[in-house]
């Protein structure tokens, strides 16, 4: 489909997956693809194919296009704090800043799968699961800090999540609908 998408052939692509109804589609795009809206309004987005009754994820590698926006805490951020960037878990900023936006997508796509289910504020301009709690990793998170987080004492990344095979992975909050706050792995 070539290196410069429009949003509407990502979801094209998504429903040529020979998927089961029900199923996710992720979608990720290498770090010299561009898709229109990527850095400049998000760092991925999510959808539905309703004839299929299944749902996608697409997320871009932003190393090269937009780190200080999609990849942060990994990448020193465009504006705001200048904090020092935090060590990217696996190694790789672009990678480990995918996770990050999987994740949040993950959050959204599960609660709020076909766009008629879990958000707060109006159907236009809405809040899902995760993105109502930008930027925040860890407890005492605030803009341009992360929040505690564990740290690896061989590599110095920062983490909150443990994965299969000893990998780390650093997770966004979710927002928890019963305390009305958002809820971290540490």
């Amino acid at each position: 489909m070539g290196k410069i998408l429009k949003k509407s052939q990502i979801t094209e692509l998504s429903q040529k997956m020979n998927s089961k109804p029900g199923s996710l589609v992720l979608i990720l795009t290498d770090k010299d693809v561009a898709v229109e809206g990527f850095c400049m309004s998000n760092c991925g987005f999510h959808g539905s194919n309703p004839k299929k009754n299944s749902a996608f994820i697409w997320v871009g590698n932003s190393v090269t296009q937009c780190p200080g926006q999609c990849a942060w805490p990994f990448h020193q951020p465009i504006y705001g704090p200048q904090t020092s960037p935090l060590v990217a878990p696996n190694g790789d900023v672009g990678l480990d800043g995918m996770i990050v936006n999987i994740a949040s997508l993950l959050a959204g796509t599960v609660t709020n799968p076909y766009g008629n289910g879990y958000y707060q504020g109006s159907a236009d301009a809405h809040l899902e699961a995760s993105s109502a709690c930008p930027g925040v990793y860890g407890k005492g998170a605030y803009p341009g800090y992360a929040g505690e987080l564990l740290v690896d004492s061989g590599s110095g990344a920062s983490y909150n999540a443990n994965g299969v095979n000893g990998r780390k992975y650093l997770l966004p909050a979710v927002f928890d609908p019963s305390t009305s706050s958002c809820s971290t792995m540490v």
